[in-house]
């Protein structure tokens, strides 16, 4: 069997699509997910993928829920830092639990599943951590600054931890995506994604789940074991940094 693959936020989504692609490239993969356990389950029945249930806001939850999948599956050699959730609002609306909620799971999350699997893969002298930013967190959003706040945290971490395991194996970038095709920005009403949301895009097309999957694909290869600190803006030409 492969290398083994955790993926925060892998059964529906993007994630979803990682978890899919990961497997497809050879890796053991499990799936992390926060609550819908319909959603888990059914991803699981389809794909063969084993589900693991705990929040990502929640340091000892990940603890414990690392622990179960390295008893279960093995030492994680690859993690995806998926999972995200949105509290939109205006700055002046914006409430302390909705900015809180948002910080704990996209910003502190990644701390809270990178810290306890860090060691482990400077003691085997390898690791692939992938952190799924934003657009938002590259050039902000009105509506959005709690989650352009957390993706832009993704982004220094990302840097800091590249250069700390760099020496032991350990490479550390992330993906920004932009408008990507998944059930929820499809549920957008099909007038404002025509005429607000895709004019925006110079490819003149939302993105595929898959079209990220293959990103962090690529990054957890042995091929891309020159590339570190490093982010890859998957977003149709929208925004250039």
């Amino acid at each position: 069997m492969g290398r083994l693959a955790l993926v925060t936020g892998g059964s529906r989504g993007i994630g979803a699509a990682i978890s899919n692609g990961l497997k497809a490239a050879g890796y053991k993969v499990a799936a992390n997910y926060a609550g819908n356990d319909a959603a888990a389950e059914a991803f699981t029945a389809d794909t063969g993928i084993p589900t693991y249930k705990w929040s990502v806001a929640d340091y000892d939850a990940c603890v414990a829920g690392i622990q179960k999948v390295e008893a279960d599956l093995g030492p994680v050699e690859v993690l995806v830092n998926n999972a995200g959730i949105t509290r939109d609002a205006m700055f002046h609306k914006m409430s302390r639990e909705q900015w809180q909620e948002v910080i704990d799971t996209n910003l502190s999350g990644v701390f809270n599943m990178t810290h306890p699997i860090w060691s482990g893969m400077r003691d085997r002298g390898f690791g692939r951590i992938i952190n799924i930013s934003s657009i938002n967190g590259q050039k902000g959003q009105a509506g959005q600054a709690n989650y352009s706040a957390a993706k832009a945290g993704d982004l220094g971490i990302t840097k800091a931890l590249a250069q700390e395991g760099a020496f032991k194996g350990i490479t550390v970038n992330a993906i920004c995506p932009g408008y990507i095709g998944t059930e929820m920005v499809r549920a957008i009403p099909e007038k404002v994604l025509n005429e607000k949301i895709i004019p925006q895009i110079p490819v003149g097309r939302l993105g595929e789940p898959e079209e990220i999957a293959r990103c962090v694909a690529f990054l957890a290869s042995d091929e891309a074991g020159f590339i570190t600190g490093s982010t890859i803006s998957a977003n149709g030409g929208q925004f250039f940094v």
